[in-house]
């Protein structure tokens, strides 16, 4: 099956490739294309995008263009006041902390796309190691923002022991910050996005 093509659109490249990058980790099931203007997309010859992604400034200079695409638009903004943000668009700030901006996409990842039942399934190359139950406890808590010692004293376990679940987790996952293990554990059921 085809993986949905989602195209992310910005004039700053550095920014154009953090998300970029972002996604992939938030919607690893999609295929992620990137362009610095509507004309190299429209260039592109590529067709069928699910989402636009773009930057405020692409979306105020086309703006019929993304009008007609509202649905699948999301507006990357500068600041957070609905006032100050285009109208008949959603938007989302990126001028914020890693965390709720990474709480943001994944929000609406979960209402746009029902906890991904309307994406194809990864393949089997793409899942992870499993996890143990007492790997998922302490996943869970570490992307609930607790420290290791804290996370020991609440399943009263050894601080050693969390460290080395700590270790297993990255190990089995391949993903090692705080943020890539927050995406993982939302995106598979393990915490809710709203408790995080």
């Amino acid at each position: 099956m085809e993986h949905p093509k989602v195209a992310v659109i910005n004039e700053d490249t550095l920014a154009l490739i953090g998300m970029k990058t972002l996604l992939e980790q938030v919607m690893p099931i999609m295929e992620t294309h990137t362009f610095n203007t509507l004309e190299e997309l429209l260039q592109s010859g590529e067709e069928h995008f699910v989402h636009f992604f773009v930057s405020q400034t692409v979306l105020l200079n086309n703006r019929d263009f993304f009008l007609e695409r509202r649905h699948q638009t999301i507006a990357f903004t500068s600041s957070d006041d609905p006032a100050a943000q285009p109208s008949d668009f959603h938007c989302i700030c990126s001028h914020q902390p890693e965390k709720l901006l990474v709480r943001q996409l994944l929000a609406l990842e979960q209402r746009a796309h029902g906890c991904g039942q309307h994406l194809p399934t990864q393949s089997p190359s793409t899942t992870e190691k499993k996890l143990s139950k007492r790997e998922i406890d302490v996943l869970r808590l570490i992307v609930k923002g607790y420290i290791n010692k804290e996370i020991a004293d609440k399943l009263n376990i050894g601080l050693t022991t969390v460290i080395t679940h700590r270790k297993n987790i990255v190990a089995k996952l391949g993903r090692r910050s705080v943020s890539a293990l927050t995406i993982y554990a939302v995106m598979h059921g393990y915490v809710d996005v709203n408790s995080i």
